[in-house]
């Protein structure tokens, strides 16, 4: 009798272990890259959004939406983001990502533009507490109250309070870069090698905020010869768990 109490005790609490692991990430990933028109035509948006979608399917316990060129609308964008998002538990992780044409303040949606405000406020819907944007366009950093270098969490009054990871693929000066030749943008490419374990410094199988950070500013900067210079900024602490590696 004593032996089954123990067998039970014991199955309880590999049961409590596995529900501990079982955090899933939930992940809206856009990428616009053939605009109404051919003007605004871009090469690698799509397969940016695609790229991150695989790199978290391998690594995560996954909830996405994918959506791309005319899909990407900036009501479907909003809707994916309020659906999938409301599904995440506190311990999960939300992250939105997005390449295309940016602006200063936001990015260009198929139809429209979209702020990174009115992202936020569809984000903070979440309950969750590990939630993150990664924006891939040029001008991105335009959400800032002043240029600088350095990883910060100063953010403009619309943003303070907004309890997300704002990563930014480059200053608001600067054009975030691709070539024809690579699969993925200059940030896109650097993050997913980040995600897949490239940022894991102390090998403790989570990459955090900070980790992601200097892994990411410092291979952008260098590979596009300083020409591009990721950025971070929101409310969050530099230990947030971004993406946890099998």
């Amino acid at each position: 009798m004593k032996s089954n109490f123990f067998r039970i005790l014991l199955l309880l609490f590999v049961l409590s272990l596995s529900g501990a692991a079982a955090a899933r990430t939930y992940l809206v990933a856009v990428g616009v890259a053939d605009y109404p028109g051919s003007d605004m035509d871009l090469t690698l948006p799509a397969n940016d959004a695609a790229s991150v979608v695989e790199v978290y399917k391998a690594k995560q316990s996954l909830t996405h939406v994918l959506l791309t060129n005319s899909e990407a609308t900036a009501d479907r964008i909003t809707r994916a983001i309020k659906q999938v998002f409301a599904k995440a538990n506190e311990d999960d992780i939300v992250v939105f990502f997005f390449s295309g044409h940016g602006y200063n303040g936001g990015f260009l949606a198929y139809d429209s533009r979209i702020s990174y405000k009115q992202v936020r406020e569809a984000m903070a819907q979440s309950k969750c507490r590990n939630k993150m944007m990664f924006i891939d366009a040029c001008h991105a950093g335009g959400v800032r109250e002043e240029a600088t270098t350095a990883h910060t969490n100063r953010v403009s009054s619309d943003m303070r309070g907004a309890n997300v990871m704002i990563f930014l693929s480059s200053r608001d000066d600067e054009y975030s870069l691709e070539s024809p030749s690579m699969s993925c943008g200059f940030f896109t490419t650097y993050l997913c090698r980040a995600l897949q374990g490239s940022a894991d410094e102390n090998s403790d199988g989570v990459v955090t905020a900070r980790e992601l950070f200097k892994y990411v500013n410092g291979g952008v900067a260098d590979f596009s010869g300083d020409r591009q210079h990721p950025v971070m900024w929101g409310r969050f602490s530099n230990d947030m768990p971004v993406i946890k590696l099998k």
